[in-house]
């Protein structure tokens, strides 16, 4: 594995405006500690930084060389401009070869299912697992191909093979990949309701012609009379 090094220089005690002047001169202040000796306090070159660190994950390990001495470690923390979104400082976890570690490994899945060629959809829930050993042994990634997994078939950290000397801590039973098909949504058109007003709107007019019906009655009766008298 081809480790990535970073060029520092030693930093000592620094007032606020020092700080800000180093910054605005291209620098980022970081420290280093966990060792088990006293936080090395350094300075980074910030277009260095940026290139290397670009895309690391918590368990990239990275090689500072600070005034020709090496250390390894991780990028714990980088803390931002809250304005500007600049990186102003950097924590680093040093590690020490013989002292086991912690370290949660990103998860990588390789291929497309066999399941999603017939129509399934893969679902990724676990991305990455903690697991315990020793730093020269600990993965940057973990890759997992899923090109045999069918419809309804899971992958669970159970089935990864991540090599005798690294630990797994997370559950065997945590879910990292799945492949499942969507239900289709039954779209019910409502016959029956649209059926009923046209119904209820032929009942009044049946109603209506009734109506009309009994009310020209009277006038067929009425005119009776009149012809009586004409023929007087």
């Amino acid at each position: 594995m081809n480790q990535s090094v970073l060029k520092a220089t030693p930093r000592g005690k620094t007032t606020k405006g020092e700080l800000n002047q180093l910054r605005a001169d291209g620098q980022i202040p970081a420290v280093i500690y966990g060792g088990g000796s006293a936080a090395t306090q350094i300075l980074l070159d910030e277009k260095e930084f940026l290139k290397v660190a670009s895309g690391i994950s918590e368990s990239t390990i990275l090689g500072i060389d600070v005034g020709g001495i090496k250390k390894r470690a991780f990028v714990k923390a980088r803390q931002r401009d809250t304005l500007s979104t600049q990186i102003i400082h950097v924590d680093f976890l040093e590690v020490i070869s013989g002292r086991t570690l912690h370290a949660r490994v990103p998860l990588h899945l390789v291929g497309v299912p066999v399941g999603v060629r017939e129509g399934g959809v893969l679902e990724n829930p676990g991305h990455e697992i903690e697991v315990e050993c020793d730093p020269d042994h600990l993965p940057e990634g973990i890759d997992v191909d899923v090109s045999e997994l069918h419809a309804n078939h899971s992958i669970h950290v159970r089935d990864l093979k991540v090599g005798d000397n690294v630990k797994v801590l997370s559950s065997p039973e945590l879910v990292i990949a799945v492949v499942k098909f969507m239900k289709e949504e039954v779209v019910e058109t409502p016959v029956a309701a649209a059926a009923a007003p046209a119904e209820g709107a032929a009942a009044e007019g049946a109603a209506a012609e009734g109506t009309a019906a009994a009310g020209a009655a009277p006038a067929t009766v009425g005119a009776a009379p009149a012809a009586k008298e004409a023929k007087k």
